[in-house]
């Protein structure tokens, strides 16, 4: 071997991993290839992609093999590229996906899933490992569900947990312009825009709002609550008073602090003569044409003129 330094920089930086020609290019010969992995020293994982460890490979390792297996530019995307941002957990069972350019003639192999883009260099970040951009990552993982309302429903909850500005996603769009479910991920950048912000308050509006024919509210509404801007869900003006809804997803209001929070933000609204009321998951998801009667009730009550729509669930 030539330069041994150089050798084991470049098997540090690729996760023990290397490739037969970059072998080769640092003064192994085949033989000795062989050799290590005759001797249980070194593993094929890909064709032509060797371990020079025999432990199971981590997750950074199940990537890398990807990558250099893939001839050519290749980045990690959807599920690997959203693994390596913190957008989802990975399925370590499930193939890791690298974009190509669209010209590519990469092929995937067991367990590696190609996909070919046409707007490669626009949607890539030169970084290591190499991958797709947050904003790119989270519109494949939307395009990649299997129906239009699960795609609305990642779009807006990935975004806006990731605190994503729904201008940036606009762009994205026009730049790519997909041809699966185009027009419902232009509607979750417009809920993004008013202010959804939790895969809650998609429900809400999926489930409850519209099929119902409710009144569109302000959302986020600013309130002043032991002197600090706090933020309400949902805000509904009407002639004889407001309406707000609070949407409460129980695992992020389980804890003391923030139950006194909610306590102060009640007191906050008596105050300003703001009736209120509550929903969470199970009256969102199971029970939404009851809790949309209730709100309609209540909305009445307030002034307001329009009737509440029948949705096809409701008996």
């Amino acid at each position: 071997m030539e330069n041994p330094e150089d050798w084991m920089r470049l098997v540090k930086a690729q996760d023990g991993l290397v490739t037969r020609q970059q072998a080769l290019a640092h003064g192994l010969t085949n033989d000795k290839i062989a050799a290590h992995i005759d001797g249980e020293r070194w593993l094929l994982r890909k064709p032509g992609v060797l371990s020079t460890f025999t432990g199971p490979l981590t997750p950074a390792a199940r990537r890398r093999a990807a990558l250099l297996f893939v001839r050519g530019p290749a980045a990690l995307s959807h599920a690997s590229a959203a693994a390596v941002l913190g957008l989802r957990r990975e399925d370590e069972s499930a193939p890791v996906h690298v974009a190509v350019p669209y010209g590519s003639s990469a092929r995937g192999c067991e367990g590696v899933c190609v996909h070919r883009s046409r707007a490669f260099a626009h949607i890539t970040v030169d970084d290591d490992p190499p991958r797709v951009g947050k904003v790119h990552t989270i519109i494949d993982l939307a395009v990649d569900e299997p129906d239009a309302r699960s795609a609305l429903r990642t779009l807006t909850s990935l975004a806006a947990a990731a605190r994503i500005p729904a201008q940036r996603l606009q762009e994205a769009l026009e730049l790519r312009r997909p041809r699966r479910y185009l027009k419902p991920l232009q509607d979750a950048v417009s809920l993004l825009r008013d202010g959804v912000g939790s895969i809650l308050e998609t429900d809400w509006v999926l489930n409850v709002e519209r099929p119902h024919a409710l009144p569109a509210p302000r959302r986020q509404f600013r309130v002043v609550v032991d002197g600090q801007w706090r933020a309400e869900d949902l805000l509904f003006e009407m002639p004889l008073g407001d309406l707000i809804v609070r949407l409460d997803g129980w695992r992020y209001h389980a804890d003391k602090r923030t139950a006194q929070i909610d306590r102060a933000r009640d007191n906050a609204a008596e105050l300003a003569h703001r009736a209120r009321m509550t929903f969470g998951w199970d009256e969102v998801h199971e029970e939404p044409c009851p809790t949309a009667v209730l709100v309609g009730r209540r909305l009445r009550e307030l002034g307001w003129e329009d009737e509440l729509q029948r949705c096809t669930s409701c008996m």
